[in-house]
């Protein structure tokens, strides 16, 4: 364990007191939530008492694979299918082989608040319920969890990607659900992604990796082409399923009439399909990535466009609350009744749609739907998650209104049409992985449907519709897009063909932060080394929670030691105390 702190410590340029910090305790900073009280005790008696599940015979074959590594030694698997394969059901197989064999078991997952239909299966599988980690658990319970993995007692635990540094005495498998997801990007602190440091830790202790996706990252996938990983790949459905048709509505053409003189959200297409959906008592997901009510209020009269007083961003307009907040500092102010620049009354307009606008909407056009709507804000706890899991189950809601949270993992057997009201978003923008987060989220969103073998359909509203990704979505040809992504990062030298190391320079005072990038790109390191560092430049958010901020971008080949160069290089300047300077090694984040 030490080791591995260690390795994290040198490959992340953090200071080892920190990353030792995650391992010995977590934050008291977490929010404490009501956490249930009906989990009995996370030990394993009997695993032979465990229920036995029928596999197909391909999904035994798999289940087989997973087993065989146990006790193998290190092997990293990715576990590949369709969605509603049964990629979960497999890779409980090779969590039972380690249970029986006495071990211990990590499952990491992006989201824990949502893994109610989870955690339900994997007491259904094992008589009882895993070891939980994550920030909506109380303190008392998560030191007893931490004293728990330490002495070996709990065998299986599902967290978040924090559950990586738990003290496990004995662990022989890690699995990774979704392991696509930028969720287990750690931001903040100790800048890290879980993912690629779980395999580290299996390296160093000798254990096998399962990496579980229906839209495998990119790098993952060019990891099996090169032979460093095994792909196990679900071809099918369970039980025969289809996966829904995708069909492209070109909002320049399918627009749709105004609701009560505003305007309307929805294509005529889309709401045709919303009809006769919950007509015949069928459910609809409508999916847009955007929290709030609209992303910008201005003033209609002067253009004036109301900005965070911390950060270089605009105010999302939250209209249920009645404020305006910005979604990276929190900062917020009740929404104003005249411009704050002009004094003009009744100028402010909303631009654009949030979730929050599309309830709205949904709410006038299907007044007789029983609607719900289910974002980052609306779940405030893990027992808010699971009573609305819950309804929409058991068919007491109509119509569902969510954000990415609901992309992944959920079964709901009555859902078969699914609308993305805006599949342009995120396909712009200066992040490399810009088209591979948008397929694989609106395929992720997609399978939600037709999983209980219902026909389904997923409508992608667009104004761009010959955009690649889409195309590729609707030609399920996942393949040439991978490889189209792939050929686009190679000639750049980009990961996961190249190394990229991203600097952020920030301080209260710009010119501070200015000075000390100035003197740091004096002292870069030069080419010759096999490095080119780009900048310094203006962050794209060049402001945020109060500091000024700079950004360099370092390149290199996949052979460099990137993390030993940046180190060196920060050696030769005397960097005041009042700057932060911020490493981030193989950044997903380039704001």
């Amino acid at each position: 364990m030490l080791k591995f702190i260690l390795w994290v410590s040198d490959y992340t340029v953090t200071p080892v007191g920190l990353v030792l910090k995650m391992s010995l305790s977590v934050p008291d900073a977490f929010k404490k939530i009501r956490e249930r009280k009906d989990i009995p005790a996370i030990r394993f008696s009997n695993p032979e008492l465990q229920k036995k599940i029928e596999l197909s015979l391909k999904q035994q074959e798999a289940a087989r694979i997973l087993s065989e590594k146990i006790n193998k030694g290190f092997s990293v698997s990715l576990l590949e299918g369709l969605t509603g394969s049964g990629k979960t059901e497999v890779y409980f197989e090779a969590v039972k082989e380690a249970i029986k064999r006495g071990h211990q078991v990590l499952v990491m997952v992006p989201e824990i608040m949502l893994t109610t239909q989870w955690i339900e299966r994997f007491k259904d599988r094992f008589g009882c319920f895993p070891g939980l980690w994550h920030s909506d658990l109380s303190a008392r319970r998560r030191r007893e969890t931490w004293k728990g993995v330490l002495k070996g007692e709990v065998k299986v635990v599902v967290g978040a990607r924090s559950s990586l540094f738990l003290p496990f005495s004995d662990l022989s498998l890690i699995v990774i659900d979704e392991e696509h997801d930028q969720s287990y990007k750690q931001e903040e602190g100790v800048i890290y992604q879980a993912r690629d440091m779980a395999i580290v830790r299996a390296k160093i202790e000798g254990f096998p990796v399962i990496l579980s996706s229906a839209t495998p990252s990119l790098e993952s996938v060019m990891n099996v082409r090169s032979g460093r990983y095994e792909r196990v790949f679900l071809p099918e459905r369970y039980k025969g399923a289809k996966m829904p048709s995708i069909k492209i509505i070109d909002m320049r053409k399918n627009s749709s009439e105004k609701i009560s003189g505003e305007r309307s959200w929805l294509s005529r297409d889309l709401s045709i399909g919303i009809k006769e959906t919950i007509s015949r008592g069928d459910q609809v997901l409508l999916f847009l990535n955007r929290r709030g009510y609209a992303p910008l209020k201005l003033c209609s009269f002067c253009g004036y466009r109301i900005q965070c007083s911390h950060c270089s961003a605009w105010l999302v307009e939250h209209k249920q609350e009645g404020r305006l907040m910005c979604h990276h500092c929190g900062y917020s102010i009740i929404t104003p009744e005249v411009c704050p620049f002009c004094n003009k009354e009744n100028s402010l307009v909303s631009c654009g749609p949030g979730v929050e606008r599309l309830y709205e909407e949904v709410l006038k056009r299907y007044p007789e739907a029983r609607t719900i709507m289910v974002t980052s804000d609306t779940l405030k706890s893990s027992a808010i998650a699971e009573e609305i899991v819950n309804k929409i189950i058991s068919k007491e809601v109509d119509i569902i209104i969510g954000t990415q949270i609901l992309a992944k993992g959920h079964h709901f057997p009555d859902l078969t049409l699914i609308g993305v009201v805006d599949a342009d978003l995120g396909l712009e923008g200066g992040d490399m992985r810009a088209s591979e987060r948008t397929f694989q989220l609106i395929q992720q969103v997609s399978g939600r449907a037709g999983r209980s073998g219902k026909d389904s359909v997923t409508y992608l509203q667009s104004y761009q519709p010959e955009n690649g990704v889409l195309e590729a979505l609707v030609s399920g040809d996942i393949g040439s897009f991978l490889e189209a992504e792939a050929s686009a990062r190679r000639v750049l030298n980009m990961p996961p063909f190249g190394r990229l190391a991203s600097l952020i320079i920030s301080s209260s005072s710009k010119d501070t932060a200015y000075k000390t990038s100035q003197d740091l790109i004096k002292v870069c390191p030069p080419r010759s080394m096999g490095v080119e560092v780009l900048g310094p430049t203006t962050a794209p958010l060049s402001q945020l929670r109060g500091k000024y901020r700079f950004r360099f971008l370092v390149k290199s080949g996949r052979g460099i030691r990137l993390s030993s160069i940046i180190k060196e290089w920060l050696t030769k300047v005397d960097i005041p105390y009042t700057v932060r300077v911020q490493v981030d090694i193989d950044p997903y984040n380039f704001m």
